[in-house]
């Protein structure tokens, strides 16, 4: 959008705060310090990773053997490593074992404690598995976690790590606690640095950094209480809303500040230059901000709560960031005045000399400079980048994607590598077999339920990749016939076992299927497909376990994929065209934001997923590319990078509608924006860059995806490609249907 002089609503909005600038200001410190007792405690309240699939196959299976057979909600796997490689499988180290347990064994909730010896190889001696049961919700059992890890000592010789899905997701939990604390430690400081050095004086480079720290912790406040309502929230959101409300609080402030200080020099008084900053500054960051939340709205779409919450998250901090920068931000340039160019970092002679520095003696900028000699050769330019930034996309079209699990976490943490110790010692496929439940139309023990029981058997078998199929009348191997098998059967003994091994209740039955694949992957996929596809008219079967629970995950994301894209690229298309009244430029910004996220998603598949720089960036390569990243970095990645297009072809606009000049307009857009936008820019890929050096792998690659987006779009697309296609289109730039021009549009290109 063109910024104007005009007296419109962001300008009468902009000297309503400076009148009451003193009660906004006394406002935001009460809503600061209120929300601020909530905040440290919202990432404490959110026990959900987010992944489940509500209401899919998988889900209403599991819920279904939960409740007819019994099967205990929660499972820990206790991982036992002897320190000198002693044997921990004789009769004696089990029993030492066992009885560092007693006190576990006797708290209510613990059902069972047995050793897992199925699927095991014989590849480590030293190396044991003790799986517990508790008859917990998965919520209960994250909260009682730290006092069950208690009861869980270290045998004399022998280490015990606890893993398993609850305890993983405990780590995670505690992770993203560290995890704030430590991207903002390394991000703020270098953030600080680089504000005061654009700046120069300590006031200014201050301020940005307020409004991301008040955004992100009345967010956080306002998650605290929606928590309090709801237990499907993720606990990746506290480290989105971290990571978002930092960068765009920041660079949102950063553009206020600095228009300010230009505004400073040119109204009569200190309201006229707020007032202007709000009609000019405000009224970007709106358009920004409403750029950014396309995305974030757009990702909802996905019916699975990793995607909502981070949804929820990233348009409630997004839309603080905001408002925050249009009130707060304005009354205390209200109050400030020019006490803002006081105490200055960088001395002011040399501060002079630097802007000289930057220009010629003709006046241009180094940015112009740049503009100008992009513009004189646009057509090798546009061609060499255009390949560059494909060769960087190429990466995407072999992308193998999965689901997270402990590899979520790095090895030094304990249910990670009591994972990675599991999967070594024991197959993988006994571990995660696809379960079948099964409901009948009489009782298991009835001779019509077992002829269905048996045919459906048969057919499992014949199915490609599968290995092994078990059920009930696996424990009856000798039994020659149908009715001999139900008289059997009528055995109260025998069914006592059977239900105490939850394998039957009346006419509900488990079936289990050990594959020749594993648990992740297109085959994994392909055989739960063609489980489901089976016809059984005498049964209803809903197949479930790992590899389905992953399949139904994939689908809700590629099922809705197409009406994110759509969704993002056309309402991104409609806010950019009633911006600037342009069919081009819009059209040009959305091809270009493509182009920096396709490269950026292919440098995260090459270290993610092949390895490269991965040690460099304390990442752990597991050979997949997690599922959920490509949507998170389309949706966050495509509305950051628009971003900058937005303030930067704001001021090409307002130049062009002046001078009516195309070359000129783009020239002295960049030299306007050009320090400024690059300043940002690089805030954002300090502050969103700290996480790729915390714990969370999902994080580290959303913050590398970013970090990579901003960097090529500040560098590559804004430096060399925005000037070259505005030099090709000429006048084309501005045309627009002659009912959607601005009045005073100085294009006459029909």
């Amino acid at each position: 959008m063109r910024e104007t002089d005009e007296q419109g609503l962001f300008w009468r909005m902009g000297h309503f705060i400076y009148r009451y600038r003193r009660a906004v200001f006394g406002v935001w410190c009460a809503i600061f310090i209120g929300m601020g007792v909530f905040a440290v405690q919202a990432p404490s309240m959110l026990k959900d990773n987010g992944f489940t699939p509500v209401g899919s196959d998988s889900d209403r299976g599991l819920k279904l053997m939960q409740e007819q057979l019994q099967i205990a909600p929660v499972m820990l796997d206790i991982v036992y490593e002897s320190s000198d490689g002693e044997s921990l499988l004789s009769e004696s180290k089990r029993e030492q074992i066992m009885n560092t347990l007693t006190e576990l064994r006797q708290t209510s909730y613990v059902s069972s404690v047995s050793f897992r010896d199925v699927g095991r190889s014989e590849v480590r001696n030293d190396v044991t598995v003790v799986t517990v049961t508790m008859n917990l919700e998965a919520d209960e059992a994250i909260e009682k976690f730290a006092s069950i890890r208690k009861l869980i000592p270290d045998p004399p010789g022998i280490k015990a790590y606890v893993t398993g899905s609850t305890a993983v997701f405990y780590d995670v939990q505690e992770a993203s606690k560290r995890d704030i604390i430590k991207s903002e430690i390394i991000g703020l400081p270098i953030a600080l640095i680089v504000l005061l050095l654009v700046f120069g004086t300590w006031l200014a480079g201050i301020l940005p950094l307020v409004v991301g720290m008040l955004s992100v912790t009345t967010t956080l406040g306002i998650i605290y209480f929606i928590a309090l309502g709801t237990d499907s929230l993720s606990n990746f959101l506290p480290n989105m809303v971290s990571m978002l409300g930092l960068a765009v609080g920041i660079d949102y402030a950063l553009f206020m500040v600095s228009r300010f200080r230009e505004e400073l020099n040119v109204q009569v008084d200190v309201g006229q230059a707020v007032a202007m900053t709000a009609q000019k500054a405000g009224k970007s960051i709106f358009f920004s901000g409403v750029a950014v939340l396309i995305g974030l709205i757009a990702m909802a779409f996905i019916d699975l709560a990793l995607f909502q919450s981070l949804a929820l998250g990233g348009v409630l901090v997004v839309s603080m960031s905001v408002i925050v920068g249009n009130t707060l931000l304005l009354a205390l340039l209200g109050m400030l005045g020019e006490r803002i160019n006081r105490y200055a970092v960088i001395p002011k002679r040399w501060r002079s000399r630097k802007k000289d520095h930057n220009r010629d003696e003709s006046g241009n900028s180094f940015w112009g400079r740049v503009a100008y000699a992009v513009m004189k050769r646009p057509i090798p330019i546009v061609l060499l980048l255009c390949t560059v930034l494909i060769a960087c996309i190429w990466p995407v079209l072999n992308m193998n994607i999965g689901i997270p699990d402990a590899k979520m976490l790095p090895p030094k943490y304990e249910s990670r590598y009591g994972s990675d110790l599991m999967t070594e010692v024991y197959d993988e496929r006994e571990l995660n077999p696809i379960q079948l439940i099964v409901k009948a139309k009489e009782p298991f023990h009835e001779e019509r339920t077992i002829e269905a029981v048996t045919k459906l058997t048969e057919t499992l078998k014949g199915v490609q990749g599968v290995q092994r199929v078990d059920s009930y009348l696996t424990a009856l191997p000798n039994v020659p016939n149908t009715q001999a098998k139900s008289q059997a059967l009528q055995n109260e003994q025998l069914q006592q076992q059977l239900k105490a091994s939850h394998l039957v209740n009346d006419s509900h039955m488990l079936v289990s299927i050990v594959s020749n694949v594993g648990a992740d992957g297109e085959e994994a996929y392909d055989l739960v497909r063609n489980l489901r596809a089976i016809d059984s008219a005498e049964l209803d079967i809903l197949v479930t376990g790992t590899a389905a629970y992953r399949l139904d995950i994939v689908d809700r994301i590629t099922s809705a994929l197409p009406y994110v894209v759509l969704f993002i690229l056309a309402v991104t298309y409609v806010v950019l065209f009633i911006a600037f009244r342009s069919v081009i430029l819009p059209l040009k910004a959305v091809f270009m934001n493509v182009l920096s996220l396709g490269a950026s998603l292919g440098i995260v598949v090459l270290v993610f997923q092949h390895g490269y720089m991965a040690d460099l960036l304390q990442v752990t390569s597991t050979g997949i590319v997690v599922a959920m990243l490509p949507v998170i970095i389309f949706c966050v990645v495509f509305g950051i990078s628009m971003d900058y297009e937005v303030f930067l072809l704001s001021r090409i606009a307002e130049e062009y509608e002046r001078t009516g000049d195309n070359e000129r307009s783009t020239a002295e857009g960049l030299k306007k924006t050009g320090s400024i936008i690059t300043s940002a820019a690089f805030i954002l890929i300090v502050v969103v860059g700290a996480f790729i050096f915390t714990d969370n792998e999902l994080m580290k690659a959303i913050g590398l995806g970013l970090s990579v987006s901003v960097l090529l779009d500040a560098t590559l697309i804004r430096l060399f490609l925005v000037p070259a296609l505005m030099k090709l289109m000429g006048r084309a730039n501005w045309w627009a249907p002659r009912w959607a021009r601005f009045a005073s549009s100085k294009d006459t290109v029909e």
